[in-house]
C-alpha cells in the first residue's frame, strides 16, 4: 500500500491542465448535523473531495464494490448551486463525488486507500492547475465509524511519512449533496477524446489499473 500510494501521488502531482478557472477563496460554513442519505439494503454511502470531480468520478467507477457515483457538490451555503455558481468561488462547496458501495465486497478503508493514492491531499485548496476552494481535499463522513477511519487513515499516513508535505485533507460531517448538471454525470466514459481527459484523467486512470489491480472491477 506504501509503494502504491506514494508512486501514484508522485505521478499525479505533475498536472498542467485545469477544467476550469482560478477562484476566489471563500470562508466555508460549517456545519454540525450529518445528513441521511437513502441506500438500499446492505449498502453504504461514501462522499469524497479532492479537485476536479470528472477525475474522481472516473477513478471510482473501476472500483469492484461500487454500485453508483454521482458527481456534486457539497460543504457550501448556496442552496442547489450550479457549476457556474460555484466557479465563482463564491458559495463554499467542494466539488465532489458520491458513492454506493457494498461493504461486503470493498471496505471503506480501500475507498479510502484509492482516495489518497488518486491525488494529492498535501496541497491546499488546489489540484495540479485546478485551483480554488472547489478543489480542496475533503472527506465527508456519513457516521461515526466512516470518522473514525478517516481520522485513523490520515494518521497511518503521517506516520509513514508517504508524503513530503503536510496532510491537509479535512473531515467534515456530511452536509447536503447537491448532484451535478447531468453532463457532468460519467463525464470522462462519454468524453474521453476531450483534451482535459487526455492530458489529466487517463493518466490517473493508468496510474490506477497499475497499482490497484486486484481492487477493480
Amino acid at each position: 500500500m506504501r509503494n502504491a500510494i506514494k508512486a501514484v501521488s508522485l505521478v499525479l502531482s505533475f498536472v498542467f491542465s485545469s477544467c476550469t478557472a482560478k477562484e476566489k477563496p471563500v470562508v466555508k460554513e460549517e456545519f454540525k448535523e450529518r445528513i441521511k442519505v437513502k441506500v438500499k439494503e446492505g449498502m453504504e454511502v461514501a462522499t469524497f473531495a479532492g479537485g476536479c470531480f470528472w477525475c474522481t468520478e472516473a477513478v471510482f467507477l473501476e472500483i469492484k464494490g461500487v454500485e453508483k457515483v454521482v458527481s456534486g457538490y457539497i460543504g457550501g451555503k448556496t442552496i442547489n448551486p450550479t457549476y457556474k455558481e460555484i466557479c465563482t468561488g463564491e458559495t463554499g462547496h467542494a466539488e465532489a463525488i458520491q458513492i454506493t458501495f457494498n461493504p461486503n465486497e470493498v471496505a471503506y478503508e480501500d475507498l479510502l486507500e484509492v482516495f489518497f493514492g488518486t491525488h494529492d491531499p498535501t496541497t491546499l485548496n488546489r489540484q495540479g492547475a485546478d485551483v480554488g476552494t472547489q478543489y480542496r481535499s475533503e472527506i465527508f463522513y456519513h457516521s461515526e465509524a466512516q470518522k473514525t477511519k478517516a481520522e485513523n487513515y490520515i494518521q497511518l499516513l503521517d506516520k509513514e511519512k508517504l508524503y513530503d508535505k503536510k496532510i491537509v485533507t479535512k473531515v467534515s460531517s456530511a452536509t447536503i449533496f447537491y448532484p451535478a448538471e447531468d453532463y457532468h454525470q460519467n463525464y470522462y466514459n462519454q468524453n474521453s477524446s476531450q483534451g482535459y481527459c487526455q492530458m489529466v484523467i487517463a493518466p490517473k486512470l493508468e496510474k490506477l489499473r497499475k497499482y490497484y489491480k486486484s481492487k477493480l472491477k
